[in-house]
């Protein structure tokens, strides 16, 4: 018995050493520069998915919250800023109450749409908000 209760320890601290990675990342993100938090919604997809992105040029680069699972790199080639719609509001959460949706024509073709605070309206446009 004392070697079954030797591996559950180890396997908590496994667990334990897993969560404070996850953890320590996800602080990571939200302190580089230019970090802007967003949600983002795939397309065919109904579902905000948080997440946090930072510009490189003309490519986004995003990471999904909270364990930083999923990631991509945008290239985007217009960027289009929207109020968000009283329906989109209410699927908006922690976002603020005026949230912004920038609409991403990517250079490979298609669309995506990435909401934020209306503050960061300008850093979610990145090198597009001079043409805004």
């Amino acid at each position: 018995m004392t070697w079954l209760a030797a591996a559950v320890g180890v396997l908590a601290a496994l667990c334990t050493v897993g969560i404070a990675v996850a953890l320590e990342r996800n602080r990571r993100l939200r302190r580089r520069p230019g970090n802007v938090p967003v949600r983002l919604r795939r397309p065919g997809k109904s579902r905000w998915l948080p997440a946090h992105g930072v510009w490189a040029h003309d490519v986004f680069a995003v990471r999904a919250a909270p364990a930083a699972w999923k990631e991509a790199l945008l290239w985007v080639a217009d960027a289009r800023l929207r109020p968000a719609s009283a329906e989109e509001r209410k699927q908006l959460h922690r976002i603020g109450e005026r949230p912004v949706i920038s609409v991403f024509e990517l250079a490979s073709g298609g669309l995506i749409e990435v909401a934020a605070r209306d503050e960061h309206a300008d850093a979610l446009l990145g090198p597009f908000a001079q043409t805004r």
